[in-house]
């Protein structure tokens, strides 16, 4: 391995003096320039816009636009955090052949980044000091197989010092230093670039594994790295510092050189293919060049700072921090800044606070941003969402979307905000009662209280502790650990069983099959199909050769029966999961063994490779003939339910209007979801004319148009509908109703569904039959879920929901006539109503017809219990006379009476009463004592008074009757 690496750094060592001789001239004068531009004239917005065009312009970099904060299809991450996240197709070798991507060799662009739970958390250090954020951007160059250690250092060192004027002798350079357990030599080339172009020796400095070798994560590309850091004092040798956690002293840029693979077993391999993934966070740029100590003091903050000033009563920003900052005025400034900066951009982005993932971490932004403003800086409710337009103000010209999307978002903070001063209030009561109940000797509040109110109500931890503090408490801290462990346990267990999917193929894997000619996989056939004379559909069938293997992480030659392994054939009729449609199922059979099956698990997309995951019946070997079997009946439900969500989709936005996108949608045989932004949930009203307008158009058995057309055709065309996905190119067009090419020839006024989607769809719309919405509800605020059947499950639906419509009107005759029945029977009927209750909550109907009846059950079941209470106090007051008449020579009567109350199940009803004016005793007293002995509590006045307690508390009711007869005795 060691010598490996050896002759590969000799190598390039070779190629070194030649490089550096043509590029020095060039560099050297670098070194020597200083600062030619005053620091007012470096805005943020040309510090980026600068970036952009040095390697644009200069070195002909491709200019790639920021992709969304959420992840496209990388459930290993919560947001994107780094510049590389979207080309990891690239350097992983497996970027779609048809796609942009295959061609990217020299690009450069400016990168929204989230660093916000997961690996990278800069939450909790926000606001503390004036250089953390949650939201930043990168900026970055990369070379994927075109240029190397030697540009990548020149370009580097050209911009800082020439470009922007930053003076040589303030930049230190750290470079890799080796690392013997890995049988890693130190980056001696990257040393000699360095000091080749001029820079002091005693600025460039060696460091191990942990500042410079940069890896993706466990296993994946990796390499070597060489930091540039800049001082921010000046006229001294600052090298002691670097890498020292000083303030003055800070990494500005990042430059990776992607070398190795970190393989599954820990070793590391040269990779096939060198790539360079640079990263330098444009905020700390931007402090450098406007001459700054805080990123808080540069033209991307002060103006949110003094919006901030302005709607807040709080004094001006002044920049403090630790125990200067009394009363952490400036430490909520600048969490305010830095939250609504993260919360700006990931709403417009499609990422809404919630409960889960990425959403539960956006909501915890947003509250602990919404703490910081009403309880430290004492702004008015509204004050966060004010800030929109200040953000967009300073960002939305490189990214518009703020612009497009800042109504949405300060709606989303209001209604969020609204929802958790109401939790604080909530939670507040429940510390108080809890703190009620506990031993009043007792310090420690319990654990499972606080982590209910954190996970539940939203409540930050550090929120609770605080509020604890100063009550004289605190939380359990180890039990709390324990409860965080469980909860990371379950939901990795979660992500794990979500995870189960085919043996993908690895780096090196790809790269082999590369290097061997073998070629892509031919899917074309999964679209081989036709409508028959009969109307029904016919799938054609497929033969292929075994091209690949793949089994426990390697290429093989052969699989024996009964393994699992990963198979990759010249043709398929499969269709492998993607754009948001589920593989196709079925089996393969080998020549001469038709008996023997090999069932096919699952179906995944690799490098433009389909592979198959199959469990072998019998030994199969690459070059064997198969026989693909698809299963015809669960394709056609596929392309059911994926034709199905074009038209929901159309629907949608025709009677919502423009505001609604597509936020995710997922199609299997037996139903489809669909996710989209919306302010509230669906209207009655408005799911049935979504309802109608689908069923419309498939009661027109439209014709479905589906046509390959180049992308940048395709994207001209009026109302087409994309998502945020890298699309091939040619990309497959699919129009209901209207053709392709009168699209493409703006020859058409009519409205159509017409989107870029890579999926199976039907020829024509009636094979739908029939369409129901069986749920709608939000998801998160601002983005609903639909739920939706279609054919024989969408007719049993609406029958289901006919049937229960009948049966209501029945309960609701019975309901009117309840005040004339006994008291079982109303109780009787009482139930009938809430069962029914039961079954439309859960039963598949049609959503619009469940929000009615649920409507008209709530009123039912309302009418039904006023009715029962009516008909208790009746039964009540006739056995209370019979008491009276049974004690009419007692001054003080206490008895019981028994009765089946549902208002009363599990609870004992204490009612008091003296003569008015009575001088010899209270009733509220008398309620009071009587009902803290039943673990309850009592209301009234001092002649008349009732409580309830809890019918656990009591052990013997003849204790009770006693001692309340004792004491109202005593009184008297």
């Amino acid at each position: 391995m060691a010598a490996h690496i050896g002759l590969v750094k000799q190598l390039h060592c070779a190629l070194l003096k030649t490089k550096l001789s043509a590029l020095s001239a060039g560099i050297r004068r670098c070194s020597a320039l200083s600062n030619s531009e005053s620091h007012k004239q470096f805005t943020s917005k040309r510090v980026r816009r600068k970036f952009i065009d040095f390697f644009k312009e200069g070195y002909e970099h491709r200019v790639v636009p920021s992709t969304p904060v959420r992840p496209r299809g990388d459930p290993t991450l919560l947001f994107v955090n780094a510049g590389m996240n979207q080309f990891k197709p690239i350097l992983l070798g497996c970027p779609d052949p048809r796609s942009e991507m295959v061609s990217y060799r020299r690009v450069v662009n400016s990168q929204k980044c989230v660093r916000a739970g997961g690996k990278h958390n800069d939450l909790e250090d926000v606001g503390k000091d004036v250089y953390h954020h949650t939201f930043f951007e990168m900026l970055g160059n990369w070379s994927f197989g075109d240029y190397f250690k030697v540009e990548a250092c020149a370009m580097a060192w050209r911009l800082l010092t020439e470009e922007y004027g930053i003076p040589a002798d303030r930049l230190y350079i750290s470079y890799f230093s080796g690392d013997t357990a890995n049988g890693l030599p130190a980056d001696e080339e990257t040393r000699l670039i360095w000091l080749s172009m001029g820079v002091r020796p005693d600025h460039v400095l060696p460091f191990g594994m942990k500042d410079n070798f940069w890896e993706m994560g466990e296993t994946g590309p990796c390499g070597p790295c060489t930091e540039i850091h800049y001082d921010h004092i000046g006229n001294r040798n600052a090298a002691a510092l670097v890498n020292a956690d000083s303030p003055d002293v800070v990494e500005i840029w990042n430059l990776v050189f992607m070398q190795y693979n970190r393989e599954v077993n820990g070793s590391l391999r040269p990779l096939p293919q060198c790539s360079v993934d640079t990263g330098m966070g444009l905020e700390r740029l931007v402090t450098v060049l406007q001459g700054k100590r805080s990123n808080y003091d540069t033209d991307l903050f002060t103006p949110l700072l003094s919006a901030i000033h302005q709607c807040s009563k709080a004094p001006a920003y002044q920049g403090r921090t630790g125990e200067a900052d009394v009363g952490q005025v400036d430490m909520a400034y600048r969490v305010l800044a830095d939250h609504i900066r993260t919360l700006c951009v990931c709403i417009a982005d499609g990422v809404y606070p919630g409960m889960t993932g990425a959403e539960l971490v956006l909501r915890r932004i947003l509250r602990r941003a919404v703490r910081f403003s009403t309880e430290v800086l004492q702004a008015p409710e509204g004050a966060l969402a004010s800030l929109v337009p200040t953000v967009a103000h300073i960002l939305g010209d490189a990214y518009p979307e703020l612009h497009i999307e800042s109504e949405r978002i300060m709606d989303l903070i209001n209604q969020n905000e609204v929802q958790f001063l109401s939790s604080l209030k909530q939670g507040r009561r429940v510390i108080d009662r809890t703190l009620s109940n506990m031993d009043k000797d007792s310090a420690v509040f319990p654990a499972s209280v606080a982590w209910s109110l954190h996970r539940n109500l939203g409540f930050p931890l550090d929120l609770i502790d605080l509020m604890l503090e100063e009550k004289g408490k605190m939380v359990d801290k180890k039990e709390m650990t324990v409860l965080e462990d469980e909860y990371e346990k379950l939901r990795f267990q979660s992500e794990e069983d979500d995870g189960n999917r085919v043996d993908q193929l690895d780096l090196h894997s790809l790269a082999e099959l590369q290097s061997q000619g073998v070629p892509h996989t031919d899917d074309s056939q999964k679209y081989c199909y036709s409508l028959g004379s009969d109307g029904q559909y016919v799938f054609q069938s497929c033969r292929a050769s075994v091209l690949a293997l793949y089994c426990d992480g390697a290429l093989v030659s052969e699989v024996n029966e009964g393994q699992c392994c990963g198979v990759i054939l010249d043709q398929t009729s499969f269709y492998a999961e993607q754009g948001g449609q589920a593989h196709d199922q079925g089996y393969f059979t080998k020549d001469g063994l038709q008996d023997v099956l090999f069932p096919v698990k699952s179906v995944r997309l690799a490098g433009g490779y389909v592979v198959h995951q199959v469990t072998a019946g019998e030994t199969l070997r690459t070059g064997d003939q198969v026989e693909l079997h698809l299963d015809e009946a669960n394709r056609l439900g596929c392309m059911v339910k994926h034709t199905t969500t074009h038209l929901l989709n159309f629907a949608l936005r025709e009677l919502l209007g423009p505001s609604v996108n597509q936020r995710g949608s997922h199609c299997t045989a037996s139903r489809l979801r669909f996710d989209f932004s919306v302010k509230g949930s669906l209207s009655v009203s408005e799911l049935q004319q979504v309802e109608e307008l689908v069923q419309h158009i498939i009661r027109q058995n439209a014709e479905v148009y589906i046509e390959e057309v180049l992308l940048y055709k395709a994207k001209q065309i009026t109302g087409l509908r994309t998502i945020d996905e890298v699309y091939p190119d040619p990309v497959r067009l699919v129009s209901v109703a209207v053709p392709v090419s009168d699209l493409l020839n703006s020859n058409t006024t009519e409205q159509a569904s017409v989107e870029l989607c890579c999926g199976t769809h039907l020829l024509r719309t009636g094979a739908i039959r029939d369409f129901v919405i069986v749920s709608e509800r939000q998801m998160v605020k601002g983005i609903s879920r639909i739920l939706a059947v279609t054919g024989d499950e969408a007719k049993k639906a609406q029958e289901t929901g006919q049937a229960m419509q009948e049966e209501l009107e029945s309960l609701a005759v019975q309901v009117e006539a309840a005040s004339s029945l006994s008291m079982p029977a109303a109780q009787m009927l009482s139930k009938e109503v809430g069962l029914l209750m039961n079954a439309v909550d859960i039963t598949p109907i049609p959503q619009w017809q469940r929000r009615e009846l649920q409507t008209r059950l709530k009123a039912m079941q309302k009418t039904s219990n006023t009715t029962i209470r009516k008909l208790e106090i009746k039964e009540a007051a006739s056995k209370a006379k019979e008491l009276l008449v049974k004690h009419s020579n007692k001054p003080v009567v206490v008895d019981l009476i028994q009765t089946d109350s549902i208002s009363l199940s599990g609870k004992v009803l204490c009612a008091c009463q003296v003569p008015k004016g009575s001088a010899s005793g209270s009733a509220i007293k008398w309620a009071h004592s009587v009902c803290a002995r039943l673990g309850g509590n009592a209301d009234g006045s001092t002649d008349v008074a009732k409580g309830v307690g809890n019918a656990a508390s009591l052990t013997d009711i003849t204790d009770i009757l006693h001692w309340a007869e004792e004491f109202a005795q005593n009184k008297i």
